[in-house]
């Protein structure tokens, strides 16, 4: 049985989920939070639950309409066959490497997500200021355009940053665009450092 979870939002300020100190990073500008501080939520309900294997297309179809609204292109192609799989397998067993949330859509014809929030625990060496080691990366956090303006976005970034702390996460980062900006601002992501990436496959190409 996958067990549902009804959140109340009411107009008053309420107490986010977590208890452990988290340090939620995006762009790099290093900002400690604690991760049950107070968050304002419009007023409402909704009811999500914690993502499992089954869910895996849906979060394919919901992560090709976050790409196509990042760029305006829609971009199928077999990545979604490896991506299914992949989410599938590390959504499965009693301790998964993917972690996410879920807001089930009540719009009419087959079932499906309205919206979600994924993200996974990277391990590294432990260092003075990660004692533990453990990182937490969101990259997957979109609403299906019929759902866009519930607070679908807030309240599954706020429930996964709770399943980041009960795993001793001690900094969250993610990847934002403009329009998701002022969310994860808002949740206490701030800049940190100057990201800097490189893609192997040109290095091979040079060479």
């Amino acid at each position: 049985m996958v067990e549902m979870i009804r959140r109340r939002l009411p107009e008053q300020d309420i107490q986010g989920p977590g208890g452990v100190p988290v340090l939620l990073v995006v762009r790099r500008l290093r900002y400690p939070v604690r991760a049950e501080r107070p968050v304002r939520y419009r007023p409402g309900m909704i009811t999500m639950r914690a993502a499992f294997p089954d869910d895996a297309g849906e979060l394919v179809r919901l992560r090709r309409l976050m790409f196509l609204s990042m760029n305006g292109q829609d971009a199928p192609g077999s990545w979604e066959v490896d991506a299914e799989a992949m989410a599938r397998r590390l959504l499965a067993g009693p301790d998964p490497r993917l972690g996410g949330f879920v807001v089930p859509g009540d719009a009419s014809g087959a079932p499906h997500l309205a919206a979600c929030a994924i993200g996974t625990v990277e391990e590294r060496l432990p260092a003075p200021g990660h004692p533990s080691g453990r990182f937490g990366f969101v990259f997957n956090v979109c609403t299906d355009p019929r759902y866009r303006g519930r607070g679908y976005a807030r309240a599954t970034t706020e429930a996964l940053l709770g399943w980041f702390a009960e795993r001793g996460v001690t900094r969250v980062d993610l990847h934002a665009t403009d329009g998701a900006e002022p969310l994860y601002r808002s949740l206490g992501f701030t800049e940190h450092s100057t990201p800097l990436s490189l893609d192997l496959r040109r290095r091979a190409t040079a060479t």
